[in-house]
């Protein structure tokens, strides 16, 4: 699931929920609403600014060998 691979990711690199939407360039409002799996269906916008931040592919991102 999406909420919990961002959260590991996040981690990983000890940066705060602020320090990520900083660095993605999205409001803490969006990254706490994609880590709570509140935001069930982020756009693919909001997606490729997280792997952009994260330096990561998408398929990385969203767990493509969890499915």
């Amino acid at each position: 699931m999406l909420s919990k691979r961002h959260k590991e990711l996040r981690k990983e690199r000890n940066w705060t929920q602020q320090d990520l939407a900083h660095k993605a360039g999205l409001s803490f409002n969006a990254v706490t609403k994609i880590e709570q799996g509140a935001a069930r269906h982020p756009t693919l916008k909001t997606l490729l600014k997280l792997t952009g931040a994260f330096g990561i592919g998408l398929d990385e991102l969203v767990g493509k060998d969890d499915i």
